[in-house]
């Protein structure tokens, strides 16, 4: 089936992405250095899943200091996850950013250089398109006014592809994210930290009215669009591509928490507080060339997902 080298391999959506090429016969080579916006003990367990899996091999690695002591050769392509994530976090540390995910992205770029790799697929962000007032989200979309630290460098990320696709021939596919949620979740994002606090008997912080939308996209469909990218990119030839992978439903945020609420079986308890800055308004994922390309279909309603994702936070409590 081939070897891919999968930067950020103990992250949420990284290690999700490993089970799966396990499971569909590739080799993989994963790259983590668990990074301290949170407790290392979450990747730890993310990553027990399948360390031991045969066809598994682990480097600890800070990609800003390149990716040499990666010895396997003839590796097919990356899949290049590894970032600092996070809009609010962004804005007080852009430097920070800058660093992984711009200068991080350069290195990895060299070492595909150095090994002859030419297929990569890359996770950029729903974040790039800023207060975007068109709807849904298209990648056509003009996307020169990012409102976030985080996006900027997302957005460097996808120009810094087209130049590695241009001078190296190097076949890439960006793929913009929409909000991820499920199972193994970060405990930064809104989803857990709201499931913790109901479960804690806490008020929930709202930042707005309540109005606010995402495009709530359940992981194993982001995933599976993940994969079938990487096929696609295996596959063909002379490739630069952008692709929205999101759900085509927003969900705004108010409804988001009834849900929750209901699920959990706890009386509603929440304080509005102003918007914070970087916010956007909406996310609202036009999936229609995912759909085409990579024949992306998307199929867990929201209150399945979360229905999924309580239950592993449960599971979580109960070990």
């Amino acid at each position: 089936m081939g070897t891919i080298l999968v930067t950020g391999c103990a992250g949420f959506i990284g290690s999700h992405v490993c089970t799966l090429l396990l499971e569909k016969g590739f080799s993989v080579i994963g790259i983590d250095n668990f990074d301290p916006f949170y407790n290392r003990s979450v990747k730890e367990m993310n990553l027990s899943k399948f360390k031991d899996h045969s066809s598994f091999s682990f480097y600890e690695i800070d990609i800003t200091e390149g990716l040499d002591a990666v010895t396997e050769k003839n590796i097919d392509a990356v899949i290049h996850l590894a970032a600092k994530a996070g809009v609010r976090p962004s804005i007080e540390d852009p430097e920070g950013y800058i660093k992984v995910n711009i200068n991080g992205t350069q290195k990895v770029h060299e070492f595909m250089q150095a090994r002859q790799i030419r297929k990569l697929v890359f996770a950029s962000s729903s974040s790039v398109y800023g207060n975007n007032k068109k709807m849904p989200f298209s990648e056509s979309d003009n996307v020169d006014n990012p409102i976030s630290p985080y996006a900027y460098t997302k957005k460097a990320g996808e120009q810094m592809n087209y130049t590695l696709h241009h001078l190296y021939n190097t076949d890439v596919i960006n793929l913009r994210f929409f909000t991820v949620y499920g199972p193994g979740q970060r405990p930064d994002l809104a989803i857990h930290k709201f499931v913790k606090a109901i479960a804690n008997n806490q008020a929930l912080v709202l930042f707005g009215d309540g109005a606010t939308a995402r495009d709530y996209t359940y992981v194993d469909d982001t995933v599976s669009g993940i994969y079938n990218a990487l096929q696609y990119c295996l596959n063909n030839k002379g490739l630069y591509e952008t692709i929205n992978l999101g759900n085509n439903k927003p969900v705004k945020l108010n409804e988001l928490v009834d849900i929750i609420y209901a699920e959990m079986g706890k009386e509603k308890q929440v304080v509005y507080e102003a918007m914070q800055p970087g916010d956007v308004d909406i996310t609202y994922a036009d999936i229609s060339k995912a759909g085409n390309l990579l024949n992306y279909k998307p199929g867990t309603d929201m209150k399945t997902g979360i229905k999924k994702f309580i239950d592993w936070y449960k599971s979580l409590a109960e070990e």
